[in-house]
């Protein structure tokens, strides 16, 4: 019989991260384990309240599952019965985990992304993302990460005091020759897109993640900016893709959104079928986190899986990241 076990984990960040929702000096996870006999399966979830979720309620949705997941509750059936989340993320990921080490015992060399129809992985190239801030701070940091080698970049705005569009070409300037996405997160009002998104492609933004909230994103319909627009916090899962068609171009799945990683694989495949580009993203958190979303990469145009490089430390037999470039992971981290 299985058994399950949860953990909260507190890890600092090197730097403060502001976004346009506020500003993180640290994080908090939650770890699930599940056990089946000698082997265990290990899961990352980053609970976010701007999905109405906290330590303590993600930890109440694992608690409610537990019976079922020491009694051999499958990934498949996870889908139907546990909604969308990082509860489900942490319970899928696990099980994905504890799949992949007990196929090893028949066959030493599966991995996960054999499980998921992946021969052989192929390395990624992940953003390194700008945290908000004034124009001269964000432009120094871009500076600095394209001397370092980072050659895309994530632009985090949305800070609501009208500047945005001096601060793109501040981030432009100090990264001349960069790859550059924009994350406004919701934070931009449809009286001001005209404007911004003007911006956007006079300093060659590649693509525009969630410029509206989510609840005003309609003034997107319809309209061409010459520049792609992905979304993010009005995406979750496949059944939200008929509600983006004709507003966005791109999708951003992230497993905490999705609810793990067997939703996520899935709903990469139906994006593409529809037409939108796909971008594996991340919440903060530890390789244990990255680890599966690179599955994901492995069909994405876009990649934001730097979540690990914001904090001070991270899990022994961590991802290696080489100037943004993911070439797999260990399995004594996951899958």
């Amino acid at each position: 019989m299985r058994r399950i076990e949860v953990q909260r984990e507190t890890w600092p960040l090197k730097n403060k991260f502001t976004i346009a929702r506020g500003t993180r000096t640290e994080i908090s996870v939650i770890i699930v384990k599940i056990a089946d006999g000698d082997l265990v399966g290990r899961g990352e979830c980053f609970p976010h309240s701007r999905y109405g979720e906290s330590l303590e309620s993600v930890e109440s949705q694992i608690a409610s599952l537990s019976e079922s997941i020491e009694a051999g509750l499958s990934r498949q059936k996870l889908l139907t019965t546990l909604a969308p989340g990082a509860a489900r993320n942490a319970i899928d990921c696990a099980l994905w985990d504890l799949e992949a080490k007990a196929a090893r015992f028949e066959c030493p060399e599966v991995r996960a992304w054999t499980i998921a129809g992946i021969d052989q992985f192929q390395p990624v190239q992940s953003v390194m993302t700008i945290s908000l801030d004034d124009c001269d701070t964000m432009a120094a940091a871009a500076k600095a990460a394209v001397a370092v080698g980072y050659d895309r970049l994530k632009v985090k705005l949305g800070g609501g005091d009208g500047c945005d569009d001096e601060r793109i070409n501040a981030v432009r300037s100090g990264a001349e020759g960069a790859s550059l996405i924009v994350d406004a997160n919701e934070g931009w009002q449809p009286e001001e897109l005209a404007r911004y998104m003007t911006a956007m492609r006079l300093a060659d933004i590649c693509m525009v993640e969630q410029p509206l909230p989510a609840s005003a994103d309609d003034a997107l319909r319809g309209r061409d900016f010459g520049v792609p627009i992905g979304a993010d916090e009005s995406f979750k899962t496949r059944q939200d893709l008929n509600a983006l068609v004709g507003k966005y171009n791109v999708v951003n799945i992230k497993l905490d959104k999705s609810g793990g990683l067997t939703e996520a694989l899935l709903a990469a495949e139906e994006a593409k079928r529809r037409g939108f580009g796909v971008m594996v993203g991340c919440m903060l958190g530890t390789s244990l986190a990255m680890a599966p979303a690179t599955i994901v990469a492995q069909r994405a145009s876009y990649v934001d899986l730097d979540g690990p490089l914001w904090l001070s430390d991270d899990r022994t037999h961590g991802i290696t990241f080489e100037h943004g470039r993911i070439d797999g992971f260990s399995s004594k981290l996951w899958g």
